[in-house]
Formats: C-alpha cells, structure tokens, sequence
C-alpha cells in the first residue's frame, strides 16, 4: 500500500449569521456538553425530542447522499467539504465537526488506511481508493451523525470485502438491540462476524450517546469483552460505528493531533447510524432512502 501524507488544508468555510451556532464555534471548547449530566447517564429523549431527532437525521442523510454523489477519481477531499458545508447550511442547519475540539473542517474524510477523524484536504481521490465520510448536522438542537465508506473507480476485492464485512457487522449489531440488550454486548457480535471475515475491530473509538449533544452516554464499544455500562431503554439514543481493520487493531496518529491512521498501513472502514431504542427494537433514524446512491455490492446487484 502507497501511505497516505498529510496535504495542504484549505481554510475553513464561513457560517452565516442565521444559522445557529454552537458554544465550541467561537472557542473550540464545547463546555455545555463537557459539564453535562448526560456526560454520566444516557439521556431519554422526550417524544418531542425524538421527533426532532428523527428530523435532523433525514437531514444528515441527504447531507451524506449529497457528498457520496460527487465521490469519485480526481475530486478533492476538500471538495467533499465544501458540498456538506454547503448542502447543511442550504437545510439551515450547523455542521457539528466544525471547530468541535478545534476541528478545522465540516466533515471527516477517511482515506484507504485512516480509521478516522481524516482532515478534508487537497489531495485528489485516486482509482482504487476508499473514502469514509462522516456527517454531523445540528438541526434545531438535535444532533444527527451517519457515516459511510465508498470506493472510488475500480478498487481491489480484498478492500472491497473490508468494506462489507464492515458494513454487515453494523446490522448484526443493529439486529441485537433493544430494551433490556447490553450495550457491552453490541462489540461481541460486531467482532465476531469481523474476525470471522479475517479483519480486526479498532479498540481506541466508540459509538456514542447522542441527541441535544455531540456525544453523551452511553459509550459504545465496538470489540468484545469490553466494560461498557448500561442496558438500552426506549428513548435511549446513540450511535454504532465500527472501524473495522484489515490488519491489526492498532492505530497511530498524524501531527495534526486528528487524523488516526492503522499502525500497520493496512487499510481501514467503517459505517455508522443513529438509532432510537423503541418498546420492540430500534428505529434506524439515519437509514438510507430510495434516492441514496448504491453501495459497491448494490451496483453490482443493479
């Protein structure tokens, strides 16, 4: 594998005076949701704020389809910023990663081996690459974050069954929740189906509470025999997002204090939704439409 370099990174994109901005814009510390009770317990979200949610998440899902349509060779990491920039501030809505932690962007691009957290720059897509992008969208003060893993022209069947196996763990773990589930237990059955396809789940990030804030309780491991507090309730709501390595779990980070890459140079995917625990199950609010452009094994199937 050629090893991906830190590039040249554009500045960031002005947000206009009507869109609502968060504490951290203006000071990169988000002080309202690092001193907030659902730092500790996870939040039940009222009806009214599930409504909202489910809102903001079709929101972030178009803001998602929009990026993924403009993927391909020679296109710009930074250009796939610049139309979630866009595409969010047209829904009137703020895009969460911008200046979150001092973050420079509005999205995160994961390219080939980052397992995440990628800063969009001005290095061109090339053939046989794989880009994750992943999307927050604050809309009226309810957090949406969905992610997915694309393949760029004609990429080789070892990565193309990374992103899969990816992709499949996701749902298995989707399948196993509700009222009364663990959250501990969602990271057994993600990598039991993960090392049974020859891959490592990432240990270092997990999914998330989330809802008035970015990220809240519950923490949502993905690998198994974690420690993880909780059982899901109804109103509960949080992500699962599996970083899913084709070699070892191990990873390393760029100078730029953001950007984690695989230790071993292998490459990395991952997809992630935003679920609502209800009294049966868990409704999947970031879930893709009939208007969403196909994953690779979709095309193949059109």
């Amino acid at each position: 594998y050629a090893a991906l370099k830190p590039f040249r990174v554009a500045p960031d994109l002005p947000v206009p005076p009507h869109i609502n901005k968060p504490d951290y814009y203006e000071t990169g510390d988000p002080r309202a949701e690092r001193t907030s009770v659902a730092k500790d317990v996870p939040p039940v979200l009222t009806f009214e704020q599930s409504e909202r949610m489910r809102r903001a998440c079709r929101v972030g899902r178009e803001i998602l389809d929009a990026a993924h349509r403009i993927v391909k060779v020679g296109v710009t990491t930074d250009e796939i910023d610049r139309v979630v920039h866009d595409v969010t501030i047209e829904a009137g809505a703020y895009p969460a990663p911008l200046h979150y932690h001092n973050f420079p962007k509005s999205v995160c691009t994961s390219v080939n081996e980052v397992v995440c957290h990628g800063i969009p720059d001005l290095r061109e897509l090339q053939d046989g690459d794989i880009v994750n992008v992943d999307v927050s969208a604050v809309v009226d003060g309810m957090h949406a974050d969905l992610n997915e893993t694309f393949t760029v022209g004609n990429v080789a069947d070892d990565k193309k069954a990374l992103v899969k196996a990816t992709y499949d763990s996701l749902f298995k773990a989707i399948a196993m929740c509700k009222p009364g589930a663990f959250y501990r237990d969602i990271g057994g059955v993600i990598s039991k189906h993960v090392n049974g396809c020859g891959f490592q789940v990432d240990k270092t990030y997990c999914g998330h509470g989330i809802g008035e804030y970015f990220h809240c309780a519950p923490n949502v491991p993905h690998y198994a025999n974690n420690k993880a507090k909780f059982s899901m309730k109804p109103g509960h709501c949080f992500t699962i997002e599996p970083m899913i390595n084709a070699g070892g779990w191990k990873d390393t980070h760029w100078p730029d204090g953001w950007t984690a890459v695989t230790r071993d140079g292998k490459p990395s995917a991952q997809f992630e939704h935003t679920l609502l625990v209800n009294e049966t199950g868990v409704e999947i609010l970031t879930a893709r439409l009939p208007t969403s452009p196909p994953l690779w094994w979709e095309k193949q199937a059109a």
